[in-house]
């Protein structure tokens, strides 16, 4: 299958816009954790926003809700809105908070779609090439070869 977006050889996270920019893609996304495939996709988004390496948003319908259990925890983005989250299901326990969605966002495009956090699970690729998650403990970016910092959520960054 011809990619009708291919991957970028390199960019910088500085020229990404501010409101983010959402993009649909159709490269290959998955996320797996203790040998299952949580999340497999070629209908994803990736959102881009000045410092952050990319957050990819899988469909619904892309989604293995099974292993999910929701959270109480919600948190709010001035770009897009309300946030839910979920907890994984794994057969040691719970991933506090994993993923999470926007029921009701600003732009409708990734209304339901569902972002994981690279740090949560044992895998995230686009492509094929195992991402690298965001530093920090709020952001949800997936790092790639491609994608050039210095990024947002490492020590000292918060007020960027």
């Amino acid at each position: 299958m011809k990619s009708r977006n291919a991957v970028p050889q390199s960019e910088s996270v500085w020229d990404y816009p501010r409101p983010p920019l959402i993009e649909p893609i159709d490269w290959h996304l998955k996320v797996e954790h203790d040998n299952h495939v949580i999340a497999d996709t070629r209908s994803g988004l990736r959102v881009l926003e000045t410092s952050h390496p990319p957050c990819y948003y899988f469909p619904p319908d892309d989604v293995d809700f099974s292993m999910l259990q929701p959270s109480a925890t919600r948190t709010f983005c001035e770009w897009k809105g309300q946030a839910r989250y979920w907890h994984l299901r794994t057969d040691t326990g719970l991933i506090e908070d994993a993923c999470w969605a926007y029921p009701k966002p600003e732009d409708d495009r990734i209304r339901g779609c569902v972002s994981f956090y690279a740090r949560s699970v044992n895998g995230c690729f686009v492509e094929g090439e195992r991402v690298m998650p965001q530093q920090g403990d709020f952001y949800g970016g997936w790092i790639t070869s491609w994608v050039k910092g210095p990024f947002k959520g490492g020590p000292g960054t918060r007020g960027w």
